[in-house]
Order: structure tokens, then C-alpha cells, then sequence
């Protein structure tokens, strides 16, 4: 897909969320050889340097590997420049592909601000935030000078922020999905809606529910450990839903958030 600044996103990426550090590398290496171009990474998930040491190792030259990664909790600008060098320094790389505040916590617009300035260096080819919502990414837009290139947030089939994308992608902004398997939860794999739309089309409920965002146009980052699932997991471009399948799903929409402890 193309961000409003021109680079080009692959739209489905590959996440290392609650990947264990020490199979991090391997994980990786599995993906890009399941064809994956995409990587998504974050200081908090505590396995930057196994990414990138992945990256380097693939063989793949480093134009072709998209790779995002993410900071928070700043408290000033200068606080924010050191986070950026240190991703930089661990994921050596030469540079980043587009770097995210990872929450709206601290000074998000001094943090911004920064990611700015390094952008503006080229060592940050895009930047963007993740989990911004309402006044937290109004505050963004009005008080800083690149537009963000894309918002990622909580969406899957239980809650599939339909609204929320028609907000960013009216400001130029796309709809990139963390969790769009819904971690599994909610006894996903037995829905009956789902077990019917992928015999249907003789393919997996992940597989359906991911193909599901990928057609309204929202990135994806599904994650998996086991090699076999990482491939299934991209395998969803052979086949279409139907506006009857997905009219079934949008009724699966609960608005309800895999750490939403009031369910």
C-alpha cells in the first residue's frame, strides 16, 4: 500500500509481539523466507536486536525488508532523540523504515516532534503512532507538521473499528491492525459464521479473518511462532470474500478488545 508520503508499505507484515527474544531470529528468518517484507517490532517487546540481526543475516537486500519499530513513555524532545538513536544503534540496519509512539503516554507531541527531525534526516523513512485516538491524535495533527502515515491499533473481527478507519483514512491516514487474529480469543476458531465462510472457500478461519481487513484495506501484522502458521498466515491472496461473507462477519463486530476485562 502507499503512505501519504509515497514510500510503499507491504500490507501484510509479519509482528514479534510475545515472541521470546531467543527464537526472535529464527522467527524472523521464517517469515522472510515464507515471503514476508514487512517486520514489526518495539523497544517493549525486548527483541529489536534479534530482528535486526535476522535482517542482516536473510540475504535479502535491505530495500526490500520494510521495518517498523517503536518508542514511548518520552518525557521531552531530547528524551525522544535518545530512544530513536538507541532503536537505531540496536537494530543496525542503517535506517528504519517508519517508527511509531507506541502509546500516547508522556510528551507525545515533543516525542513527535523528533521523530520529525530524523525523518526530515532520512534515518526514519516514515513515522506514525499507534494506539492514538480522538483528542491524543488531534493533538498530533494540530500541533506537529508531518502527517502521520498511519495509526495502529486493536482490530479484528470483534472489533473491527470500521468508524475509526473512515477517521484516519479522511485524514490521509491508514488503519494498520495489531491483533487482527484477535489472539486467538473469543473461541474464535469454532465460529460458526467463520468454520462456514472457510469451507466455503476451502481455506482456515485465520485465514478468512485476515483476508477480511486485508480486503477493506487495513494493514496486517499477524504473529505466529510455528513456521506452518507463519506461512498460512500470509497464504490469503488466492481468494476473495464475497459481499455475503463479509456482511456475516461485520455482524460479528462486538466492539470488544482482547484486553477488555469487562467480558
Amino acid at each position: 500500500m502507499r503512505l501519504n508520503n509515497g514510500i510503499e508499505i507491504p500490507q501484510i507484515g509479519y509482528g514479534v509481539f510475545e515472541i521470546p527474544k531467543e527464537i526472535t531470529k529464527q522467527c524472523v528468518l521464517n517469515a522472510l523466507k515464507a515471503g514476508y517484507r514487512h517486520i514489526d517490532t518495539a523497544f517493549a517487546y525486548g527483541n529489536e536486536k534479534e530482528v535486526g540481526e535476522a535482517i542482516r543475516e536473510s540475504g535479502i537486500p535491505r530495500e526490500e525488508i520494510f521495518v517498523t519499530t517503536k518508542i514511548y513513555g518520552s518525557r521531552s524532545y531530547e528524551e525522544a532523540c535518545q530512544k530513536i538513536e538507541r532503536a537505531l544503534s540496536v537494530l543496525d540496519i542503517g535506517y528504519i523504515d517508519l517508527m511509531l509512539i507506541h502509546w500516547p503516554e508522556g510528551d507525545n507531541v515533543a516525542a513527535y516532534r523528533a521523530m520529525e527531525d530524523y525523518y526530515r534526516q532520512g534515518k526514519l523513512r516514515s513515522i506514525g503512532l499507534s494506539n492514538f485516538y480522538n483528542e491524543e491524535l488531534d493533538n498530533i495533527l494540530n500541533n506537529t507538521e508531518v502527517v502521520p502515515v498511519l495509526d495502529q491499533i486493536e482490530a479484528h473481527i470483534f472489533k473491527n473499528q470500521k468508524e475509526m478507519q473512515q477517521i484516519l483514512e479522511s485524514k490521509g491516514i491508514l488503519l494498520e491492525a495489531w491483533s487482527p487474529l484477535a489472539q486467538t480469543k473469543f473461541d474464535l476458531f469454532n465460529n460458526p459464521t467463520l468454520v462456514a465462510i472457510a469451507k466455503k472457500h476451502n481455506k482456515t478461519v485465520a485465514q478468512v479473518v485476515l483476508r477480511y481487513l486485508y480486503q477493506r484495506g487495513c494493514i496486517i501484522l499477524p504473529r505466529s511462532k510455528n513456521e506452518e502458521r507463519i506461512k498460512e498466515n500470509i497464504n490469503i491472496l488466492d481468494f476473495s470474500l464475497d459481499d455475503e461473507d463479509n456482511l456475516n462477519i461485520d455482524k460479528l463486530n462486538q466492539n470488544r478488545g482482547v484486553f477488555d476485562d469487562r467480558h
